[in-house]
């Protein structure tokens, strides 16, 4: 692997160094370099160096140029305005760096991280016995790509899906299974589908919840199944047990359909944690973080106050000696900091929890659990709407269940690659199988292309459509890089330094060399909605180029060609990558 310093990256230093030289005093400065639409980049540092220096700006600036290093990376530089300074690059140098990303395999010259270290994430968080809504797809699909670009940079990551598989409600549950112990047998040797491990649960749900409302002896045992059950009674625990693998037969198909990856070992659901929650409470009270409050266990905070003008505190133990939410995400920050030896915590979770979240790390901190070393931070998502604007419900204002949404997308994704398939010749399998990638990617990117703060209309038409900011853009023009490399005959892809480049490759080129920079700066951010705004314009600008600069037809010089075959292969490459990254997949004929 070899990493590859960015042109940014270049000119930074090259600035920064004439910089220095002009200006010792000023120590090592921020020449404050960004893409320009006049050259390839400005620098705008020396308007503010010259101010604290009390000089003239555009003298400085031209002591800077005087300064500045250029040759094999640097073609022209000039100073406008009161000071900035304009830098326009070598085609050469923009060719040699991307020859050197080209070499460098799948990871395109991005360097790993200096200093690497271990984040645990917490997405994709379904509870058991419950069908999984629209609510759960953002967590899913923002944790799963964060996973993916944080990996690619080096970082150890330790994912989480702190499953909802605890609670008084499964008092009732369990007991109505007890008493009807066939409920959940698989007829036959066949594997049971995710919809039929749902339809099971639904089915043992409403009937154990009808018993409940109409019989008080049957409400009776079922609370107490709850003693038994929090007692770790053998017997109550293994029915818990059959609930718990009956979803997990659910969850995991509706994951395969998302094209997540969900491994058993990364499921620790809120039950993982109950060995821990007595000593949790009993350090929080010893250090004082936590105190009693009529009979509850309770942390309080300044800023945090109800309607009334009264302090909400955050309630670890009930007054009743229950566990509540914050007692078990207490106890799971502990396991990820002092087991898992996390630097970062990030929760994947619906900015409606936001208060709860807060509250929780405040506490963590004041417990010495969370310090400078060990951050936590929610990555609040906001709501899937509609396309009315409100939230996604059906006509008959029931939660919309995630797996019809999902076979919902892939079935208009499917008509829309046949509409195209005879022109390519794809397979009755093919059209199928691109459908799915079709479908499932436009689901993915109309969520990641957002901020995650914000909320999203979900609009199916818009999803699938091959014109506009859409996966399916994306995926059809990397399939037509790829049909190509078909019609090239003997040409073959080779990068040509001496070549002068024509604007729309100079434009293709200079983004190219920005991937590593982009990842860089997602990674750091958690933001994957960056990451998909750099392939789109990735996209966008290729089809500039494709239009500007022929390829094949008219057939140009061959060193033309060879350099151009070069751009599109490295483009698709990238597309690729990038893609891949926010977990959705290229074909490689559409």
């Amino acid at each position: 692997m070899a990493s590859v310093t960015s042109l940014t990256a270049s000119v930074h230093q090259r600035l920064a160094d004439a910089l220095s030289a002009a200006l010792p005093e000023a120590g090592s400065a921020d020449p404050l370099l960004r893409r320009s639409d006049r050259a390839d980049f400005q620098a705008n540092g020396i308007l503010a160096l010259a101010k604290k220096a009390k000089a003239n700006p555009r003298d400085l600036a031209t002591q800077v140029v005087a300064r500045v290093e250029s040759g094999e990376v640097i073609k022209d530089i000039e100073v406008s305005g009161p000071g900035f300074l304009n830098i326009t690059i070598t085609d050469q140098a923009i060719t040699r760096n991307l020859a050197a990303r080209y070499e460098d395999g799948e990871r395109l010259g991005v360097p790993l991280a200096e200093h690497p270290g271990t984040t645990v994430i917490d997405y994709a968080q379904p509870n058991v016995a419950k069908e999984m809504h629209v609510g759960h797809l953002r967590s899913a699909v923002i944790g799963d790509a964060v996973v993916q670009i944080l990996e690619f940079t080096g970082e150890n990551v330790v994912r989480r899906h702190h499953i909802g598989d605890w609670g008084t409600q499964f008092g009732m549950l369990i007991q109505y299974l007890i008493e009807h112990p066939h409920e959940l047998d698989h007829k036959g040797a066949a594997e049971v589908s995710g919809e039929e491990a749902m339809s099971n649960l639904n089915r043992l749900y409403k009937a154990a919840r009808t018993l409940f409302d109409s019989d008080e002896e049957f409400k009776t045992r079922a609370r107490r199944r709850v003693v038994d059950l929090q007692a770790g009674e053998p017997e109550t625990l293994a029915m818990w047990q059959k609930f718990v693998d009956e979803s997990k037969i659910y969850f995991y198909s509706v994951f395969d359909k998302l094209d997540l990856e969900i491994q058993d070992p990364d499921v620790v659901g809120e039950s993982g944690y109950n060995d821990m929650l007595d000593e949790t409470c009993r350090l929080l009270e010893e250090s004082g973080v936590a105190v009693r409050s009529d009979g509850a266990l309770c942390v309080f905070f300044d800023d945090v106050k109800g309607p009334d003008g009264n302090p909400v505190p955050l309630i670890v133990k009930k007054s009743d000696g229950g566990y509540g939410y914050a007692a078990t995400d207490l106890s799971a920050i502990r396991d990820r900091v002092f087991n898992l030896k996390a630097n970062s915590l990030i929760y994947v979770v619906d900015a409606r929890q936001s208060l709860h979240f807060k509250m929780v790390f405040e506490t963590a901190r004041r417990a010495g659990w969370l310090n400078d070393d060990v951050q936590a931070q929610q990555l609040a998502f906001g709501t899937v709407l509609g396309k009315d604007g409100k939230p996604f419900k059906t006509r008959e204002g029931e939660t919309i269940r995630l797996v019809d949404l999902l076979d919902e997308a892939i079935d208009r994704a499917t008509a829309v690659v046949r509409e195209k398939a005879e022109k390519v010749g794809l397979s009755e399998q093919e059209i199928e199988e691109n459908g799915r990638y079709v479908g499932i990617g436009a689901v993915k990117y109309a969520d990641l292309s957002t901020s995650a703060v914000r909320d999203y209309k979900f609009d199916l038409d818009q999803m699938v459509s091959l014109n506009g900011d859409t996966s399916v853009y994306l995926q059809y023009a990397y399939a037509r890089i790829r049909s190509i490399f078909g019609k090239a005959g003997d040409r073959t892809p080779l990068a040509h330094p001496e070549l002068e480049l024509a604007p729309a490759e100079r434009a293709l080129g200079l983004h190219l060399d920005r991937f590593g920079e982009t990842l860089d700066e997602v990674a750091a951010e958690y933001a994957p909605h960056k990451l998909a705004a750099y392939l789109y314009q990735l996209a966008s600008l290729y089809t500039t180029f494709y239009d500007q600069c022929p390829v094949i037809k008219p057939a140009p010089a061959q060193e033309v060609a060879e350099n151009r075959l070069f751009l599109c292969d490295l483009t698709a490459r990238t597309l690729h990558q990038g893609m891949a990254l926010l977990g959705i997949r290229t074909p490689e004929r559409l």
